[in-house]
């Protein structure tokens, strides 16, 4: 009769075993107390998680397994599994008790779970740069096109978000006693107080520090980083490839300029073709591997090649898609 009411219950009875509920109800009042309390079971159990990914087959076992547990300890011995018409009221009112604590405490686990699971926010920039101060006073900047979530009020041992896609520095609060973490893909940058700079992609990451130390993990390898030393990783073969940043371009669109000192040519065409999307070539690799040392303002591209130019007595060219320097 357990199957049958508890598949009644949850409505997956068929129409014979509705027909034996239905009969077995109208015996005595003691079933209709008993049946009243299956359905209380099952309501409650629904009420108190409203999104469940377990699985279907062994939530109904562990259904039935509280049930039981609840007929053990209300009548010892009554066997595991067993339900039989009760004609002594006092049973169903220590059932009740035993329910009454259940409920109770989950209703208790309830409201304490989803008044700490703050509400997420997203920020997502699209063709603007954004910056946004967390909930414990750090920092965000997030470049164009790129999309941060984070929790509208950090809880727990841990300050946690993540970066879905694009670039962002972080200006990070300190709390020793509570780690600042960013999610990126199945890696992790891990710091206390410190600033830095990542970019992520489908294949691949950046991760730049600025000041403080940083721990980038991935899988079973963690790498510490400190000011001006990046890691490269590749999310296809899993490398980590880790260097010294020897500008500090990555940042231009934060500080809205490019801050060249002793820089190679080639490495400021590098850093506009990919900020401009543009396909700028320098032929001459001599001039390539010539150093400049200026400040250029991040807006429209020709005054840029304009100070280049004149910084090297140089000629720019257009020739369909490409700009030729020369």
């Amino acid at each position: 009769m357990e199957e049958i009411l508890i598949k009644y219950v949850i409505g997956e009875a068929t129409a014979a075993e509705e027909e034996q509920v239905s009969g077995w109800l109208k015996e005595n009042k003691s079933n209709e107390q008993q049946f009243e309390h299956f359905r209380l079971i099952w309501e409650t159990s629904k009420t108190l998680q409203p999104e469940s990914i377990l699985d279907e087959e062994l939530s109904w076992q562990e259904f039935k397994a509280i049930v039981n547990e609840a007929q053990a300890d209300a009548k010892p011995d009554l066997p595991a599994g067993k339900l039989e018409k009760q004609k002594k009221p006092v049973l169903w009112m220590q059932m009740a008790a035993v329910w009454v604590l259940i409920a109770g405490a989950a209703l208790v686990w309830f409201t304490q779970y989803y008044q700490a699971k703050a509400e997420l926010i997203t920020l997502q920039s699209f063709d603007t740069v954004k910056t946004d101060i967390l909930a414990d006073g750090s920092i965000i900047t997030l470049n164009k096109n790129s999309v941060a979530v984070y929790p509208e009020k950090f809880t727990g041992n841990t300050r946690e978000m993540k970066l879905l896609s694009g670039e962002a520095f972080f200006n990070v609060a300190h709390n020793r006693e509570q780690p600042f973490i960013v999610h990126i893909n199945d890696a992790a940058v891990r710091v206390v107080g410190t600033s830095f700079n990542i970019r992520n992609n489908k294949t691949k990451a950046e991760v730049i520090v600025e000041t403080g130390i940083v721990e980038v993990s991935r899988k079973k390898v963690t790498i510490k980083l400190r000011p001006t030393e990046k890691v490269d990783i590749d999310y296809g073969t899993g490398k980590f490839k880790k260097g010294i940043t020897k500008d500090t371009f990555y940042n231009y669109y934060r500080t809205k300029e490019f801050v060249a000192l002793k820089t190679p040519l080639w490495r400021v065409v590098e850093v506009l073709n990919e900020v401009y999307k543009v396909d700028i070539q320098i032929p001459d690799q001599v001039l390539a591997n010539r150093k400049l040392t200026t400040t250029l303002r991040l807006g429209s591209l020709d005054p840029i090649l304009e100070v280049i130019a004149i910084a090297f007595n140089a000629h720019i060219v257009h020739k369909g898609d490409k700009i030729i320097i020369q």
